[in-house]
């Protein structure tokens, strides 16, 4: 490894309107300074702060005599954000064209609209998105075992296991979730399957039809394959799962520090598009992945790859 006296991690996140998203971030944070003995910092695409040239202008402050920025992306899977939004808030050369504005000269308005330059006259390196790392495995299986604590049912119960992602237009999620579900595949004795929240199919409610039709399941583990606890968490996949219902969905935060999930057990008739989920069995819905030691070691390890 190199000196790395005058190196700083900005660890990016895209920012959320819910507190606790930033909450997660900044245990991030922490947890990596603690491991890798680095200056560090959190920044947010958009929404929240500090923003990315704020982050930077921190780690400035933290270390005058900083060279290096090794910038890493906190996000599941590569797309829009890691490989054109990101790159140019921070003055690098966007890795693809940008689908959304070809020519680069975006709208008054829009978020890449008037950037104004990063202050940083050192080396400045973005890495990658996570990628279905198999040490999320680890993750996804401990998951598992603390919903498999919630669940109501004798232990003799036949399990299923759904691993949920967003969805994105672009290949690049589509990509990850489904390598990481082969790899899953490959190490479990449950039933499985994977869906998506949106944009793309399987969505979550075909899904789950599939994998308990085809599999005598008496109770279904719903994984999300996600970092923070957001709107998406807490409100869209619960209500597409019938855990809470659409009118209470905007008061509802589902949000557990203790790894617990949220159990459910009558008929799911709530729709995603035309379909219904019609599984009548019960439906566990332990926390997204967090601020969890194993992905810091996942961060920890990309940065190492650069020093």
């Amino acid at each position: 490894m190199s000196d790395e006296s005058n190196v700083a991690v900005l660890l990016i996140s895209h920012g959320s309107s819910l507190p606790y998203g930033e909450e997660v971030f900044n245990e991030i944070c922490e947890k990596f300074k603690s491991l890798s003995k680095l200056d560090a910092e959190v920044g947010y695409m958009k929404v929240s702060h500090p923003t990315l040239k704020e982050a930077v202008s921190n780690l400035k402050e933290c270390n005058p005599g900083l060279k290096r920025i090794i910038a890493i992306p906190v996000f599941l899977a590569n797309g829009i954000h890691t490989n054109i939004d990101i790159p140019t808030i921070l003055g690098l050369n966007p890795k693809e064209v940008d689908p959304r504005q070809p020519d680069g000269n975006y709208p008054k308005g829009h978020y890449l609209y008037g950037l104004e330059d990063i202050d940083f006259d050192g080396d400045l390196e973005l890495l990658d998105a996570i990628g279905p790392n198999p040490k999320l495995l680890k993750i996804i299986n401990n998951r598992i075992s603390s919903g498999l604590k919630e669940s109501k049912l004798d232990d003799d119960s036949k399990t299923g296991v759904l691993l949920v992602s967003h969805g994105s237009r672009l290949n690049y999620n589509y990509e990850f979730i489904s390598n990481l579900f082969n790899q899953f595949k490959e190490q479990t004795e449950y039933p499985c399957d994977f869906g998506f929240m949106e944009l793309v199919e399987p969505n979550i409610p075909s899904s789950i039809n599939n994998l308990t039709k085809n599999n005598d399941i008496d109770r279904l583990i719903v994984v999300p394959i996600f970092i923070a606890p957001g709107v998406h968490t807490t409100r869209d996949i619960p209500t597409i799962l019938s855990l809470i219902d659409s009118d209470e969905s905007e008061h509802h935060h589902h949000h557990h520090h203790d790894g617990e999930g949220h159990s459910h057990s009558h008929s799911h008739s709530h729709g995603h598009g035309d379909e219904k989920v019609e599984f009548d069995g019960e439906i566990l819905y332990p926390d997204p992945i967090g601020s969890d030691d194993i992905l810091i070691e996942i961060l920890w390890d990309k940065v190492k790859e650069v020093l």
